[in-house]
């Protein structure tokens, strides 16, 4: 394939994976309840494989749950999901996750995270800005098989806001959520 053919079918990807990801009209849109469930489900499957995570939950600010992000790219990429906030067990708000990216990254994948909030003042920071850049403001840890093998407890965890995988499907070189930007929508 020359030169050509290879930016051709880049754009073509490109504008195919942009179709893809850009959100569901109003009409289709996922009504609260469904996403309750989706997020009900998410920390099932969370708990289920890290049941070291439960203590940890219960002593949070708050979660912030997306059951589903679905991100691909061919050198542009973009990614986006929608989730919901949860304080002392109760839903707090919706979210929209989303971003945009460049550079050397290939692929498809669908995954979920959960955001543990561990103090008022990171909670605090997600709703006193306008719409929050992950890497921008509280710190961010991102907990992988390691951590919660033996490391994570309540004497290990500190403030900040810690992030947890579930589900993740597909594959893309470069994955990741630093810069998602994180914004309230209405409900």
């Amino acid at each position: 394939m020359n030169r050509r053919q290879m930016l051709a079918a880049t754009a073509a990807v490109t504008l195919a994976l942009g179709a893809a990801l850009t959100p569901a009209a109003p009409a289709r849109a996922q009504s609260l309840p469904e996403l309750e469930a989706q997020a009900d489900r998410t920390m099932e499957r969370l708990l289920a494989t890290q049941p070291v995570t439960q203590e940890m939950f219960d002593s949070a600010a708050g979660l912030l749950i997306f059951p589903e992000i679905v991100k691909g790219g061919l050198l542009i990429g973009g990614s986006t999901g929608k989730g919901l906030l949860r304080v002392d067990g109760e839903t707090a708000g919706v979210y929209r996750s989303a971003a945009v990216s460049y550079g050397l990254q290939a692929g498809i994948q669908r995954f979920g995270y959960v955001m543990v909030f561990m103090t008022e003042s990171s909670l605090s920071y997600l709703d006193d800005s306008d719409g929050w850049e992950v890497g921008v403001g509280p710190s961010v840890v991102y907990a992988d098989d390691a951590m919660l093998a033996g490391r994570l407890s309540t004497t290990t965890y500190q403030d900040g806001v810690y992030v947890f995988f579930v589900d993740q499907r597909g594959f893309f070189a470069g994955a990741g959520i630093e810069g998602t930007k994180i914004t309230r929508i209405a409900e």
